[in-house]
């Protein structure tokens, strides 16, 4: 077999085989396969486009590239959740308290932010001494113990994915449907959870902008999962705005710790709920969303979420007591209005969330490159969401935390570039498009 022929075969637009693809995933994964065969493919992909079969054929073979996590000896259905980036994305962190407490082992590896869209493994960093370098011992005794554990994806975690997707990066051949959907799926079935919740946004401030490619993804993610044998389902969530209000690492902590004590936005607990309810069902818990959300919102009355977070930041190494005493955690020393431009008084008819997360990335609170270092305490808070009324010039349609003045009043022009108001009443918008269950 030659890689050469591979090349020629799904440019001629042929059908690979899985024995052709696992030779092909195996040899580049070791080196025996240089970069510019496999650039080679990936083109010929792009161009050609891959079945369902070659491409859950393709995710298995990355799957076993390496290590796959064995959680067998965790009772009860495991359930994973997998959101494809955005900004102000929190809902992990509102999420797993929540599932744990109501009897879901949340045993979830998580990456880091790059670019304008912010990662979980940062967010939680914002706690000193945490630590999300969890060896599979101690990451598997957590889940055991308190319900809930989020570490960092191993380095030998789905590796050929690693090498693929720098690959991609740098010869335009990241935005193929069967490639970001073998790269997402290799890893959450590599991660050992009983099923798989994904939770697939679209609009100006996610991956696929548009939402017939976001459907699109999310079938193709769930017709994945299912040919692996494990309950999948997706939820297609709006990201043409951020999602909260809080955009940045520390500051999204403190809007996910309001949530789980009963105060959060309405638009993440919207998503949170609805992610929350296919993770339930996953899991045979229930399969009515009304009952599922009624079970939810019962223990974050109770207070037994937040509860369950301060366990969980306290067995990973930081201070629980943080949790119940969030104005402990430091943010930026800088708080500066931002008001909309002169004249715009009336309703919020856009945000763009690319802008906004830029904007926050530029402050410090996000990364150029995966090495970068961030400042956890910088961001963005939103007064006003599409929908809502601006009443007087000297209202406030965010706050920009910085700690340099430069970079904070380059923010403030950003964010109020973001906004788009009209004289008209504004429909809030959707904050769930539908979800694919069956």
């Amino acid at each position: 077999m030659r890689m050469y022929d591979l090349i020629q075969e799904k440019k001629e637009g042929r059908v690979l085989s899985k024995e052709e693809i696992s030779y092909m995933i195996q040899n580049y994964t070791n080196g025996t396969i240089p970069d510019y065969q496999m650039a080679a493919m990936l083109m010929a992909i792009c161009f050609q486009g891959m079945t369902q079969e070659e491409t859950l054929d393709l995710t298995l073979a990355m799957r076993d590239s390496g290590d796959t996590l064995d959680l067998s000896e965790i009772p009860g259905i495991k359930v994973d959740k997998h959101s494809t980036g955005g900004v102000g994305d929190k809902t992990s962190l509102v999420l797993s308290p929540i599932l744990a407490e109501l009897g879901v082992p949340v045993a979830k590896m998580s990456g880091r932010g790059l670019g304008h869209t912010g990662g979980t493994i940062d967010k939680l960093e914002c706690f000193p001494g945490l630590s999300t370098s969890l060896g599979e011992k101690q990451f598997l005794e957590n889940v055991r113990t308190v319900g809930m554990a989020i570490a960092g994806q191993t380095a030998n975690l789905a590796p050929a994915d690693k090498k693929l997707y720098a690959l991609r990066d740098v010869t335009a051949t990241v935005a193929q449907p069967s490639l970001i959907a073998a790269s997402i799926m290799s890893k959450k079935l590599a991660s050992g959870s009983d099923a798989i919740v994904l939770d697939v946004k679209t609009g100006n401030g996610a991956f696929m902008q548009k939402y017939e490619d976001a459907v699109q993804l999310a079938q193709t993610m769930v017709s994945i999962g299912r040919g692996a044998g494990k309950t999948t389902y997706a939820a297609i969530t709006n990201m043409s705005q951020p999602l909260g209000r809080a955009v940045g690492n520390t500051l999204e902590v403190l809007e996910a710790i309001q949530a789980l004590q009963g105060d959060g936005p309405e638009d993440l607990l919207e998503v949170v709920y609805t992610l929350g309810s296919l993770m339930l069902r996953a899991a045979g818990k229930t399969c009515d969303a009304k009952e599922a959300r009624a079970m939810m919102e019962q223990v974050i009355a109770s207070g037994r979420a937040v509860d369950r977070f301060a366990k969980f930041v306290e067995a990973q190494g930081g201070d629980g007591r943080q949790v119940l005493h969030p104005e402990t955690l430091a943010v930026a020393e800088i708080k500066k209005p931002v008001y909309a431009k002169t004249g715009c008084m009336g309703y919020v008819k856009e945000i763009q969330a690319l802008d906004i997360g830029t904007a926050c990335m530029k402050l410090g609170g996000g990364r150029l490159t995966k090495e970068a270092a961030i400042d956890l305490s910088v961001g963005i808070v939103l007064e006003k969401k599409v929908g809502d009324q601006i009443c007087a010039q000297d209202e406030p349609i965010a706050y920009v935390y910085a700690n340099d003045r430069e970079r904070c009043d380059e923010a403030c022009l950003a964010v109020q570039n973001a906004f788009t108001v009209t004289d008209q009443p504004v429909e809030k918008p959707r904050c769930v498009y539908g979800c694919i269950v069956d």
